[in-house]
């Protein structure tokens, strides 16, 4: 039996990493977990329920963040224990977090793809004000949080051009998803 593969969706807020980690789940027929699901239900929340914290307040400290990331891999190391793949969507902003799925990769001897979603911060800006209208939305990301954020994020130069692929995400999702299907072709 083939060993599946786990593949991580990160990058900054509204680059449309979960647009585009949901379809690609979907496609593949992977099992499909996402920090903002996860992290409301930790804090026995409905994933629509919005929480208007700022930055490092309620469930966004820094020690939930923790637990949301160990929630997550939690599920994947079950999964990929079982033969089934997984993608994980969260900002993983920080280099450690990343270092922990890479150590559960190692771990589980599966392969690993890194795909950092990118977009120019106009489109970004207009995601956040389309979420903001939208009673389904899940992500309670907005403008103050994405420069926190920004500010923040560890760019990843701990994955190796083997590893790492940069998706830019501002074209529809179809056009993302064939740009991603085609890299993972060209690889060896």
């Amino acid at each position: 039996m083939p060993q599946p593969d786990l593949f991580i969706f990160f990058g900054l807020i509204a680059t449309g990493k979960s647009t585009v980690a949901q379809a690609w789940a979907e496609r593949r027929g992977l099992n499909y977990y996402n920090s903002d699901v996860v992290r409301k239900e930790l804090a026995g929340l409905s994933p629509q329920t919005h929480q208007r914290e700022t930055a490092d307040q309620g469930i966004y400290t820094s020690e939930f963040t923790a637990k949301t990331y160990a929630a997550l891999l939690d599920r994947a190391e079950q999964n990929l224990a079982q033969g089934q793949g997984v993608v994980l969507d969260a900002s993983y902003q920080r280099k450690a977090d990343r270092d922990q799925v890479r150590m559960l990769a190692q771990r589980l001897d599966v392969r690993l793809y890194c795909v950092l979603c990118v977009c120019p911060e106009e489109k970004m800006k207009r995601r956040m004000a389309q979420r903001a209208l939208d009673p389904q939305a899940v992500s309670d990301g907005r403008w103050e949080i994405y420069l926190k954020q920004k500010e923040r994020f560890e760019a990843p130069m701990e994955l190796g051009p083997n590893q790492l692929i940069t998706l830019s995400t501002d074209l529809p999702v179809d056009a993302v998803l064939a740009k991603l299907s085609a890299h993972l072709e060209a690889q060896p």
